[in-house]
């Protein structure tokens, strides 16, 4: 498992400071982003989308394309706060926070967001229904079911497992198999979903492995599935994809407020 590697040429840099940086962002935008992102790690652990304490979620800070959040390494998602989370640039440096990223998460993550810059956020998971269309031949999705249809067109494949993303070259590749997609099922691996917010991020992982979830108790039935038309399929798209950033922050406000009640805690 990954969560035992560590990095070995960026980490002596790790605990440094950056250099060719004059000022942290904004601080209301940075606690903002600090903020989402954690209560997206609580309620992913609610859900049974971690595991134990592999997997890693990142956000590049609005106003500081240099700069990205992190998960640090030996915290599960369900430990994970809003002042937890480091904050680092492309280079290895941790900018603020204690700790460091788990070597996978660096390599991943900071090669996303250097040579994907619309992807600002990126949420990698091994969630077990999603995973599991991972580990199928074919195409991972079928458009049967409407959860599904929003990621009509948005889907990328990566066919290559490689082993453990412990070098640049390796997050070259992995960026580079995402394309233009939103949605990245890494074959043998698990799932990347792209977005340029938080709150779009979240939404696009909740309903990707309940759409998963669905498929995967329709194909337990043994009887076909029913997948709709190409058209009508691109149509469901386009309809989801018109309220998409309005009805995402919504979702994640009310995952806010749900865990406001139940874990304050993702706040500190």
């Amino acid at each position: 498992m990954a969560h035992a590697i560590e990095l070995k040429t960026t980490v002596d840099t790790l605990a440094g400071p950056a250099t060719g940086h004059n000022s942290l962002p904004d601080a209301a935008t940075l606690r903002a982003a600090r903020e989402d992102l954690a209560a997206c790690f609580r309620m992913a652990a609610r859900l049974g989308m971690q595991e134990g304490i592999c997997n890693h979620f990142s956000a590049v800070v609005p106003g500081r394309d240099d700069l990205f959040l992190v998960n640090p390494v030996g915290l599960a998602f369900a430990e994970v706060t809003a002042s937890s989370l480091l904050l680092c640039d492309f280079a290895g440096n941790v900018v603020q926070g204690e700790g460091r990223p788990e070597a996978t998460a660096f390599y991943i993550h900071a090669r996303l967001h250097l040579r994907k810059p619309r992807a600002r956020v990126a949420l990698h998971t091994h969630m077990p229904y999603a995973t599991a269309l991972a580990m199928t031949e074919g195409e991972p999705l079928v458009w049967a079911g409407q959860s599904a249809l929003r990621f009509y067109g948005r889907v990328a494949v990566d066919g290559n497992y490689n082993g453990l993303a412990l070098d640049e070259a390796e997050g070259d590749r992995i960026a580079d198999s995402a394309g233009d997609a939103d949605i990245v099922f890494m074959k043998n691996h698990g799932v990347m979903v792209l977005a340029e917010t938080i709150a779009e991020a979240w939404d696009d992982l909740y309903y990707l492995e309940r759409a998963a979830q669905a498929q995967i108790l329709a194909m337990s039935t043994g009887r076909k599935l029913l997948p709709v038309s190409d058209a009508m399929a691109r149509l469901v798209a386009e309809q989801e994809g018109m309220a998409r950033a309005d009805s995402a922050r919504k979702h994640l406000d009310s995952v806010r407020r749900q865990l406001r009640l139940t874990d304050p805690d993702f706040l500190d």
